[in-house]
């Protein structure tokens, strides 16, 4: 057989369509009855007939990456986890507008594409849009050899939701008073990994940190949460999310609020788990710096009229804290 010219350019069309072969199961298990066409077409259909229901439907669209978290999990042979990651950070962008998510499409690219590492990564997107009870419509895989190194990949998603007009969130009554609910974060999530990778940069990833009670690799890719579950049923009590992601406290809480609204963080409120600790020790990091970069334990933070802030906390089944309150500002986080 004549050896395909493109493939000693370094992209096989084999590789691919093995990749394919091997998540088609994972991909088709996302499918229900609004998918008209998935895998192999050359756009996902989607039947959309279900939002004549609805008042007045807004689809609510975000894209994102995983960042330098890839390194880490290529690093370490592990992928399948970092499929959760793009998935949740997705879902949880757009809950915080209040949004039902519907579909996703996902973007995976390789400097050479190895068929049981993509399918390892996308079969982890699936489980993640599963749980959601959304669909995986479609994607990209990529081999591009001179753009990405060897051994190097990346992982981008699109998602798309819908929700009411009148329900969009924040809502327009945010008010002096009102009271910030942190909901823990299942660790650094998908932000911040460059500089934890230059923090930890000679430490051994496999070794276990007492103060962790796990690796050190455990630590680093533990999946990013998805709040829709717990949430999405009690979004009427609330005023306004927060999603905590790239920016952390500083540049996140002020997303929503309005011009002539602050909030306060009491960082006494509640105890930043161990690992926020030993980053900031390690890398000799300003506390500024650590909440303007991390999430510091909390990844989605709740704001509620005060009146109403016991009553949500009850009806949430694990712990959560009262981190702050708005005040009159110029929309700023002051940590206090």
């Amino acid at each position: 057989m004549t050896k395909s010219q493109y493939a000693s350019s370094g992209v096989d069309i084999d590789s691919g369509n093995r990749a394919v072969e091997l998540m088609k199961d994972s991909v088709r298990a996302t499918y229900n009855d609004s998918v008209l066409a998935g895998i192999g077409s050359f756009g996902g259909l989607f039947d959309v007939s279900a939002l004549k229901k609805m008042d007045q439907p807004v689809l609510v669209a975000s894209t994102d990456g995983v960042g330098t978290k890839v390194k880490l999990a290529a690093s370490l042979g592990r992928y399948r986890g970092i499929g959760h990651d793009i998935v949740n950070h997705c879902i949880n962008d757009i809950l915080v507008q209040g949004a039902k998510p519907l579909f996703f499409m996902d973007y995976f690219a390789a400097s050479k594409l190895n068929p049981e590492q993509t399918a390892e990564v996308v079969t982890g997107i699936a489980e993640a849009c599963k749980e959601a009870g959304m669909a995986l419509l479609g994607g990209e895989t990529a081999e591009m050899p001179g753009v990405y190194r060897e051994g190097e990949f990346d992982v981008a998603g699109t998602i798309v939701g819908v929700v009411e007009r009148n329900k969009i969130l924040p809502r327009q009554n945010l008010k002096e008073g009102d009271v910030l609910i942190g909901l823990k974060s299942s660790g650094p999530h998908t932000n911040g990994y460059s500089l934890i990778r230059k923090v930890f940069a000679d430490a051994p990833l496999n070794t276990l940190i007492p103060e962790l009670n796990m690796s050190l690799a455990d630590a680093f890719l533990t999946s990013h949460r998805s709040y829709y579950s717990m949430l999405y049923s009690l979004l009427s009590e609330i005023k306004a999310l927060a999603h905590i992601t790239g920016g952390g406290f500083i540049e996140n809480i002020p997303r929503v609020l309005p011009e002539n609204l602050s909030a306060v963080i009491h960082l006494n409120s509640w105890q930043a788990p161990p690992f926020w600790t030993l980053i900031q020790q390690k890398g000799n990091i300003s506390t500024e710096e650590m909440y303007r970069v991390f999430n510091m334990g909390i990844g989605m933070v709740v704001i509620v009229d005060k009146s109403g802030a016991a009553d949500f906390q009850k009806s949430i089944s694990e712990p959560t804290f009262v981190i702050g309150e708005l005040i009159n500002g110029k929309r700023k986080v002051i940590l206090d």
